[in-house]
């Protein structure tokens, strides 16, 4: 699948995470740190394959934010 990045953490320097990226499929892909063992225990219904990081909420503002001003044209 090809990405494109939305948003990366500016406080992150230039490397690393947490990160957010828009799939062609139109699906958000998330690069951030994965949980720990416990935290990972109290999700619900993980499914084979499924993984959980963690990522601030700033990010995900942002990311949805620049997403919305490159997909709002003509609306």
């Amino acid at each position: 699948m090809k990405l494109t990045k939305l948003y990366k953490d500016q406080g992150s320097g230039g490397n690393g995470c947490p990160t957010v990226y828009l799939g062609e499929s139109g699906e958000l892909v998330v690069q951030g740190y994965t949980v720990d063992s416990v935290t990972f225990g109290e999700l619900e219904n993980v499914l084979p394959g499924e993984g959980a990081v963690r990522i601030a909420p700033e990010i995900v503002a942002g990311a949805m934010e620049q997403y919305y001003s490159q997909h709002s044209e003509g609306r």
